[in-house]
């Protein structure tokens, strides 16, 4: 089974990715497993310059295929934040849980039909000599809550609401998120372009 690196530290992250990879026949193996590997700066200032920056700097010092990948929240009445801060957008050492209470606190009285919001993934490929064969983004569009609703996923999920299904990805099944999602999106593009590709040992 072929294995490509994910440029990722988020266990749950690797999970999705993976769940997402191999019925194709590849193996996700998370960054985590190369201790001296060390962390990528984001400073792109785009998903996609984020996970091409991700996936050549691994790459490179790996010798490997890495896939990169970059992904937030944007929200139409903060202008798109917090976009590719999303991680961090309650400042350093941010967690899920300081992260949403920024996101409620900014959008306070801000009325449901302007809650409007998109999640976005960005997914590129580099080979081991830092090239990106494939780049593709995906996007799923919402809602913010004013409260959370599930205890599925991760980041903002418990808040974003998919409207047709009258749930939020904190309360839709993985099978479910795995068709829908941002990141479902991205890969859906990703996969066949990854796949055109062949034998990644000949690449």
């Amino acid at each position: 089974m072929p294995q490509i690196v994910l440029a990722s530290r988020n266990k749950k992250k690797t999970q999705e990715v993976a769940d997402l990879l191999a019925p194709f026949g590849f193996k996700v193996v998370p960054v985590t497993v190369f201790p001296d590997i060390p962390e990528v700066v984001e400073d792109g200032d785009t998903f996609a310059a984020n996970a091409a920056k991700k996936a050549t700097e691994v790459a490179v010092q790996l010798q490997q295929w890495v896939i990169g990948e970059d992904s937030g929240l944007k929200v139409d009445a903060l202008d798109g934040r917090p976009g590719i801060y999303s991680a961090r957008y309650s400042g350093e050492g941010a967690t899920d849980e300081s992260n949403n209470a920024k996101l409620m606190q900014e959008l306070q009285g801000v009325p449901t039909d302007k809650r409007g919001a998109g999640y976005v993934c960005s997914v590129a490929l580099s080979n081991p000599a830092g090239d990106v064969r494939v780049a593709v983004e995906g996007t799923c569009r919402g809602r913010i809550l004013e409260s959370p609703s599930g205890e599925g996923g991760f980041g903002y999920d418990p808040y974003f609401l998919i409207p047709e299904y009258h749930r939020t990805f904190g309360r839709l099944s993985p099978l479910v998120k795995r068709k829908l999602s941002h990141r479902a999106r991205a890969f859906a593009a990703f996969i066949p372009q990854l796949l055109q590709l062949g034998d990644l040992s000949a690449n």
